[in-house]
Formats: C-alpha cells, structure tokens, sequence
C-alpha cells in the first residue's frame, strides 16, 4: 500500500507516522508538502498531528487552504482513505470534509496522557480489525480536543453509525467521568457518511510499540492496510 503524509508548517507528528509505516508495518510511505499540487496514486492520505500555521487563527483554519487540499477533497470525493489524527482532525472540520467543530478543552489546559477508547464501530476502514466494543489505550495531546456538535447532527452521526470511538474507563464504562476534553456524547473519533474519511483526537501513531505503553494503535493501522489489500 502507498501511504502519503501531508506536512504543513507547524505540522510535528508526520515522523511519528512515518516511522511506524515504514519501520514497523513495511509499507511504501512519502511525506506530501502542503504546496504540493499531487498527490501520486496514494492508496491512503494521513493528515498528522500538530500545529499547523501555529494554530493563531483556530486549529487546522488555515491549513484548510493549503494548495493540497484542493487534491484532497478530490480524492474524498472518489472515496479515498484519509485519517486526520488530532491537528489532522481539526484540519478535516475546517475543511468541511467531516462535522462539527473543535473548542478548547473544558479544563482550558493542555492535556497530554492516555486515555480508553471504546470501539462504537468496527465495521469502517480503521476498524475492521477491532472487536465492538473493544477498549483500546491510545495516548492523546492537545488543547483544542473537545468536539462539538449539534444535537440534530450527533442524531445523524449516531444514527449513521459515524461516531468510530468514545472516550471511556478502562473497562469500558462511557460516563461524563472518563471524559478528558468535555467533548459532546464523549466523542474522540468520527467517519464522513460514506466511511472513507476518520477523525480521530487520540494519536494511534503514539501507540504502536510495548516500550510505549501501548501497542493498541496498531490495530487502526492494520486495519487500513487490510482495507485497502
């Protein structure tokens, strides 16, 4: 498979990503600067974590107009495979290309730790690897994570089956609790209606070895490598 990892000025988590592609899952992958006009037959685009332009404006605003965008949508369009992860995400609800927005998290602090996910989904592209219902431990960082929406779209969203993962405890419990930014419905990670394009706030690329604390982010990047097998 051909992976291609957007890198946008201020972007910091494209070598994350790149190394767990390349080093640890053997797969073709080149970095795509964010003047590019191509993307080159690419089975699957990541848009990483970071900060894009420095976030001055709002998280992933200014990005969204970035010369590679415009090949983006396109292959959204055609349904092509795209994960933003975090910054990535943020970029993805700028764009238009998912949902919602992003406010800053409801402590107003940076957040930087590892958190449970449960698995809503596991009929997508992300997550056909995954058992329903399944817990994963994935690590996140930021300090504009906490999605919002309105309750006429998280009605949609629920019932397209397009919320992918929920924060929760360690045995799975969904509650206000185990919520680490104040998102709506404890939401970490969503799909377009046609399941081609994921959100996610957590960094699967951070969890991908034992030394880490966690190998769960695997599972997510197993499952885009089987999907497009």
């Amino acid at each position: 498979m051909k992976f291609g990892i957007v890198v946008f000025p201020g972007s910091n988590c494209e070598q994350d990503c790149f190394y767990v592609l390349k080093e640890i899952l053997n797969q073709s992958v080149r970095y795509i600067w964010h003047k590019d006009t191509h993307l080159n037959n690419v089975d699957c685009v990541v848009l990483p974590g970071g900060f894009s332009y420095g976030d001055y404006l709002r998280p992933g605003a200014i990005a969204r107009f970035s010369p590679i965008m415009k090949r983006i949508f396109d292959f959204a369009q055609k349904g092509g495979i795209i994960i933003g992860i975090c910054n990535g995400f943020q970029i993805l609800l700028e764009a238009g290309l998912l949902p919602g927005a992003m406010l800053r998290n409801r402590n107003l602090c940076f957040i930087c730790k590892y958190v449970y996910v449960k698995v809503e989904n596991n009929r997508t592209p992300f997550t056909n690897l995954c058992r329903n219902n399944q817990v994963l431990k994935i690590p996140i960082a930021h300090h504009e994570g906490n999605y919002y929406l309105d309750k006429d779209t998280l009605k949609s969203l629920e019932e397209g089956g397009q919320i992918v993962f929920r924060y929760c405890s360690k045995t799975g419990e969904v509650t206000n609790r185990f919520n680490p930014n104040g998102a709506v419905a404890n939401i970490a990670g969503i799909t377009n209606k046609k399941g081609n394009i994921l959100g996610m706030m957590p960094h699967p690329e951070r969890s991908c070895e034992e030394e880490l604390g966690s190998k769960d982010g695997l599972l997510i990047w197993k499952s885009i490598i089987k999907w497009l097998g």
